[in-house]
């Protein structure tokens, strides 16, 4: 095969295609003739067989007009040739083309009529075109006549006035094209700061630039351009860091400039979006930048680690002296970006409103504008809460950063203040009830609490066990109110507040109705002013010597002691002389039968009697409150260590005054069951027993001891043994009527605990005060007990007593001797407690107490006395009952107490001598007050009488039966 294309090639034979190519195209497109036709038509062939042939022909052969079949023959040529094979295989081939050839002549035969009808319509074309090249020729040559004759003229006209339009547009073009510099563009954006207007100069040159592209100078001034719109590009990265000076310090022409630029790029969302990231960097930025400078200031040196160190690890490095100032001007500093804020969104309010009816111009394009609007509104009503819950979580760090137990009181006080403020404005801004930051300060404030109730507690005991128990001398209408502590209360609640300043009080609430951002909108800052109001705070309680003025306290002393010396008979008749009008020197505010001389007012204006730590623990109790109404959560813990304060100042007064076994046992209930369960309590509460030596490890582990107090010990500077100051009187007076006025002025402060004390723990609340305040004023009992028992000698009365002989057979006239000791007695406690009343104000409760508890105690003596009698007879009972109403009238006299404390008592045992058998038992059975010797003596007394031997052993044994449950 390789031989044969090889000698083809050196005799320059070509292939059957390429000598059809080299034919003329009027050859190579020949139609065979009607007998070439014929005659392959006339070739005997079986149709069947001759498709057969037709479809045998490979598939290559209908590919293409450029397929080589020549090629592809010689191709498909065995190595070896075969003389024979390749005849035969061309015969085939031959036979192929012969029956291709025939069917091919078979399809022109049946078109032969179509082409016959074609090529007519071809010649009568070629002789309408002859015909319309004839009248052309014609038309052109009258045209030729018309343009010489007449039209020339005037269509040279129009010419020239249609070149003047283009012409005039031409230059109209080119002067708009002279004002494409950037030179107006610079001084926009660099002098002017007018990004509007910048904005846009820039898209006004776009299109012109794009209208005017098909000149040339546009076209071949391409890099112009390219800088052109770099320039555009560098103009909104400018517009990107004016928006984002609006975050500190907004401003309203600013801000307009700013957003009338992105909707002239119609970019409005973007630049929300981008605001929103700008205020959260900003919060960061400025947090980060006061905490650094302070930390740097403090630490005093010029190191760089601090602005290497995140926002949380550096507000560990604020120290206690600078925390304050700190805390101020971050709070500061995060109200200009919140304030910023609340105005970017009343900008969008206002502009909301002023184009909320658009134009017929601007009605196509509302849809749009109202899209951009709805979702700047929405983005900036959930940035609040973003925005809030970023600067709660920056100043949580830095309240957390710090351990504040050890703070003074009033700096944590003003840290709560602060935080309070910060809350409120919180609160204002996006509604948020500040969890964050309650959390935070509530871990900070329940911690110091801790450690400043106890440090508080140890005060308290310290100060108790110095106190002397001396008046302390403040004015006649002092009120808590009045302290600095209870100012936050309001001075509303104070009754000595002038109409004229409640009035003005009033108003204030007016005034703060409008909401921090109102307040401070245009200038100003809230916590610049919290601090300007608490220097501003003072106070006025304490009074000159205890008294409202000096003229007073003269005439205070010198209307007592006017009658001081006078006997007991010349100020009776003084007293009776009186008709009820009072001298007008008289300093008094009680009634008629309250200047009697068991009044011992001295009316210093009614002025409270109260200490040096009386008024520490108000205003202890006061900062206590302070506290719990910025941290209501912490307010029951609070409440419960406000309750120990008055707990320990209790158990202290009775523990220094009121403790006597002695006279306890005595078994008149001078302490309460309410008092003594109260007492327990407070021991097994608070009291750190264990302190004392006694029963150590048994009270508790040392992490409960930690939570109570030593029992105080009363100063060594009181005495109260003298009985010329009636056993301390004065210092128990001072000691328990503070306590009292503790009591009230807690009464006061009950409403106020009500509202701030969560609702589950409010039955703490009211066991407090129905079972530990109320209990205040019956601490009076036991405490003036003891001097009511040392004040008169009681026993010498019974010795006396013990030397009457009371079996007399006549009926005396005159009492006996022992009434007038015994009377003796109460006038020199009388004067004796009118000295006291010198030093300190004895009110009229405190005086019907001692005098309660003398005369209470002079009738039990009396009838102790009686029943030590061994013989009487009806003339001594008589005698009796002559002595006892001649004490009573003289004790009458000397005292305004109404009626005579068991004046029953000694009468009824008097007269059951009188008693027969029957009711005598019946008295027995009814009259347990009496000691079961005083009812043995009784029965004794009077056998031999009307009584018998028998009846006596009847009545012994049912004094004994009563007596047999109490063994």
């Amino acid at each position: 095969m390789q031989k044969i294309k090889s000698l083809m090639a050196r005799q320059g034979l070509k292939s059957p295609q390429e000598s059809m190519a080299d034919l003329s195209p009027v050859e190579n497109l020949r139609i065979p003739s009607k007998e070439e036709l014929r005659e392959l038509r006339e070739l005997p062939i079986d149709p069947q067989a001759e498709q057969e042939i037709i479809d045998s022909i490979e598939e290559v052969y209908f590919s293409s007009d450029s397929f080589d079949m020549v090629q592809h023959e010689l191709e498909k040529l065995p190595p070896e040739l075969n003389l024979q094979e390749l005849e035969e295989y061309r015969d085939t081939l031959k036979k192929q083309q012969d029956a291709v050839s025939k069917k091919v002549a078979d399809l022109i035969l049946e078109k032969q009529p179509a082409y016959v009808k074609e090529l007519e319509r071809v010649t009568a074309l070629q002789t309408n075109l002859q015909l319309a090249a004839v009248i052309c020729t014609n038309a052109r040559r009258q045209l030729r006549v018309s343009k010489e004759g007449f039209t020339e003229a005037s269509l040279g006209l129009l010419a020239n006035q249609r070149r003047r339009q283009l012409l005039t547009g031409l230059l109209k073009s080119l002067r708009t094209i002279k004002t494409l510099t950037l030179n107006e563009l610079s001084a926009l954006l660099t002098q002017e700061e007018d990004y509007p207007g910048a904005i846009q100069l820039c898209l006004e040159c776009q299109k012109a630039a794009s209208t005017f592209k098909h000149y040339s100078c546009i076209r071949y001034s391409n890099n112009r351009w390219i800088l052109w719109f770099n320039w555009v590009q560098w103009e909104k990265e400018q517009l990107d860091v004016a928006l984002s000076k609006t975050c500190k310090h907004f401003d309203i022409l600013h801000y307009t400039k700013v957003q009338l630029a992105y909707s002239l790029l119609d970019k409005t969302q973007t630049a929300m979006d981008q605001l929103h990231m700008h205020f959260t960097q900003a919060i960061h930025n400025t947090v980060f930048q006061v905490v650094l400078g302070y930390v740097e200031l403090c630490a005093g040196n010029a190191d760089t680690k601090f602005q290497k160190m995140q926002y949380k690890d550096l507000c560990t490095h604020i120290t206690p002296d600078s925390y304050i100032p700190c805390l101020m001007d971050l709070c500061k500093a995060l109200w200009e970006v919140m304030l910023s804020y609340y105005r970017t969104m009343q900008w969008h309010e206002e502009h909301d409103k002023q184009d909320a009816s658009p134009t017929p111009d601007e009605a196509a394009a509302s849809d749009e504008v109202m899209v951009d609007r709805s979702y700047v509104k929405k983005k900036l009503e959930h940035g609040l809460t973003r925005i809030w819950q970023d600067v709660q979580l920056k100043v949580k760090s830095y309240i957390l950063g710090t351990d504040m137990s050890n703070f003074k009181y009033d700096d944590f006080i003003v840290v709560l203040d602060v935080i309070s403020r910060l809350m409120q404005v919180g609160e204002e801004f996006c509604g948020s009830k500040s969890e964050v930051l309650q959390e935070s300060v509530k871990r900070q404030s329940v911690n110091y609490f801790k450690n400043y109730h106890r440090a508080r507690l140890e005060e308290l005991r310290m100060f108790l066990e110095n106190e002397t128990w001396e008046l302390c001398p403040v004015k006649s209408n002092f009120n808590i109110a009045q302290l600095h502590e209870f100012k936050f209360m309001g001075q509303c609640h104070s009754p000595s507040i002038s109409p004229s300043r409640q009035s003005a009080s009033s108003s204030v609430p007016l005034q703060e109705e409008r909401s921090l951002f109102q307040q401070f909108l245009q200038d100003g800052n809230p916590f610049e002013m919290h601090i300007e109001h608490k220097e501003e705070e003072t106070e006025d309680v304490l009074a000159s010597n205890g008294y409202e003025s000096d003229e007073m306290e003269k005439s205070v002393y010198q209307d007592y002691d006017s009658d001081s010396d006078v006997p007991d008979e010349l100020k009776q008749d003084y007293i009776d002389e009186q008709t009820g009008d009072a001298p007008q020197n008289r300093v008094s505010k009680e009634s008629q039968r309250g200047k009697k001389k068991s009044d011992y007012n001295l009316s210093k204006a009614n002025a409270p009697i109260l200490t040096n730590t009386t008024l520490n623990v108000i205003r202890l109790v006061g900062k206590y409150m302070q506290m719990m109404n910025i941290l209501k959560p912490i307010a029951f813990d609070v409440i419960h260590c406000v309750s120990q304060l008055f707990d320990y100042y209790l158990y202290a007064v009775y523990t220094f005054f009121g403790r006597n076994d002695m006279y306890e046992s005595s078994g008149l209930g001078l302490i309460s069951s309410r008092l003594r369960t109260t007492l327990n309590r407070i021991q097994e509460n608070l009291i750190d027993m264990d302190s004392l030596g006694e029963n150590s490890g048994v009270h508790g582990s040392a992490e409960d001891r930690k939570e109570k107090v030593p029992s105080p010990h009363l100063s060594q500077l009181v005495v109260l043994t003298n009985s010329g100051t009636l056993y301390g009187l004065a210092q128990r007076v001072v000691a328990t009527e503070s306590l009292v006025f503790l009591a009230e002025q807690f009464e006061s402060l009950q409403s106020h605990l009500d509202t701030v004390m969560p609702a589950a723990k409010k039955p703490f609340l009211q066991q407090f005060y129905s079972q530990t305040v109320s209990t205040a004023g019956e601490l009076r009992k036991p405490i003036y007990w003891i001097v009511a028992a040392k004040a008169i000698d009681y026993e010498q009365m019974l010795l006396l007593m013990a030397g009457v002989k009371w079996d007399i057979k006549e009926i005396m006239s005159q009492h006996n001797v022992y009434v007038d000791v015994l009377l003796k007695e109460f006038e020199q406690f009388n004067k004796r407690l009118s000295d006291v009343s010198k030093q300190v104000r004895i009110p009229l409760p405190v005086s019907n107490v001692l005098w309660e508890h003398c005369i209470r105690l002079a009738n039990r003596t009396l009838v102790e006395g009686y029943s030590n009698v061994k013989k009487c007879s009806n003339e001594g009972r008589a005698l009796m009952q002559l002595d006892f109403q001649q004490f009573l009238m003289k004790l009458e006299k000397l005292t305004d107490l109404r009626p005579i404390p068991d004046k029953e008592f000694v009468e009824t045992y008097i007269k059951a001598y009188y008693l027969t058998e029957n009711d005598m038992e019946q008295f027995i059975k009814n009259h347990r007050e009496y000691s079961m010797k005083q009812l043995a003596n009784l029965v004794n007394v009077c056998l031999g009488s009307h009584i018998n031997k028998k009846a006596r052993q009847k009545l012994l044994a049912a004094i004994d039966d009563i007596d047999r449950p109490k063994r």
